[in-house]
């Protein structure tokens, strides 16, 4: 017989609107996810700190615990620390590095995670990898997507507006990272995920094509339900894939080789992006891609996040080490100094002043 559909790891409740936060234990409660609600949450010492008074009436049971930074000691902290707790779920409330504290901890206890994002600057609030500190530098750490994400509107609106352009150029990566998903099924057969691609196409291309901008509630419900999007779309392909290529590649040499100057991971990926369509011959499209991300205030050039020419060149060069066994236009093209230098020079012309 055949197999004539796939389940699809999802979250159950995805709750994206203004005011949506004031509502977050009677979601809870009315999915069964926490009819008790005995909760423990995970907190910043910053934007999700300040929530807790706003929160902590509508969860009486719920337990806080401040987590210190984006660590795998933190992580591995937290997770000692509600292990006892007989808790129904694990909320994580705040940015990036407190989420995928609370995802890493809440794999390690068997409990589901609830994420509550306050800011939108990338596509992990949604996707099945804890990114966190070590020893080692950094590491991604496979984990269950969130049973829930909750995104209120009106708290993203507070965030510093730089965590917004950063999650822009995350979402618009998508175009050129599926672009090199369908470049290594052409050169080297590797089997696309057709499902899983077409989810992060239209999440980047949803944001590419808004004519909207970052004050405008409709452009962020498009934002946040593109970037929830590819952390689906990576669920089901099993891997980072359908987010992740050369833009990608850029944005961890600009992290490796210049750890204490990297810009935001977005920032790096939006110019890594445009600067890959360029590569690959799709002139028109990295031009009206670097116009997009100019438009919303994002760097399309190295010296707009404070690095120069030759420093970039170096970044690119390197990029392909930063994932092996990834095929992207990078690995096709295998460019060497002197020839990045000189497609730098003519995607700058490309894309203007």
């Amino acid at each position: 017989m055949p197999v004539l559909t796939r389940l699809i790891p999802s979250p159950l409740v995805v709750d994206i609107r203004p005011g949506a936060l004031d509502d977050l234990g009677c979601v809870l409660a009315d999915e069964r996810i926490s009819q008790s609600g005995r909760l423990a949450v995970a907190v910043s010492g910053g934007s999700g700190a300040r929530l807790r008074e706003r929160v902590a009436p509508s969860l009486p049971g719920a337990s806080w615990y401040e987590v210190g930074g984006g660590t795998l000691d933190d992580a591995v902290r937290l997770a000692g620390a509600i292990k006892a707790g007989h808790y129904d779920a694990v909320v994580g409330l705040g940015g990036g590095k407190i989420i995928d504290c609370a995802k890493f901890a809440a794999a390690r206890v068997g409990l589901p995670l609830v994420a509550v994002p306050t800011n939108l600057a990338h596509d992990g609030l949604c996707s099945p990898v804890a990114t966190l500190d070590n020893d080692a530098g950094r590491g991604s750490y496979g984990v269950p997507n969130p049973i829930a994400v909750v995104i209120d509107l009106d708290v993203i609106r507070e965030a510093p507006v730089r965590y917004v352009r950063a999650g822009i150029g995350d979402a618009v990566s998508n175009v050129s990272a599926i672009a090199d998903w369908e470049l290594a099924c052409r050169v080297k057969g590797e089997r696309i995920d057709g499902l899983a691609a077409a989810m992060a196409r239209q999440a980047g291309e949803s944001v590419l094509r808004h004519p909207g901008g970052i004050g405008d509630n409709d452009f962020l419900q498009v934002l946040a339900e593109a970037l929830v999007l590819s952390g689906i779309a990576m669920s089901v392909s099993g891997d980072s894939r359908p987010s992740s290529g050369a833009c990608h590649e850029i944005n961890h040499a600009f992290d490796l080789l210049y750890p204490k100057r990297a810009a935001a991971h977005g920032e790096q990926c939006g110019l890594g992006a445009a600067f890959a369509m360029y590569l690959r011959g799709a002139h028109e499209e990295s031009a009206h891609m670097a116009g997009v991300l100019r438009r919303h205030g994002l760097p399309v050039l190295p010296e707009e996040i404070g690095f120069t020419v030759d420093e970039f060149v170096r970044a690119v060069e390197f990029a392909p080490e930063t994932r092996p066994g990834r095929f992207t236009i990078l690995e096709h093209l295998d460019l060497k100094t002197e020839q990045i230098k000189d497609v730098y020079a003519d995607y700058v012309k490309a894309i203007g002043s």
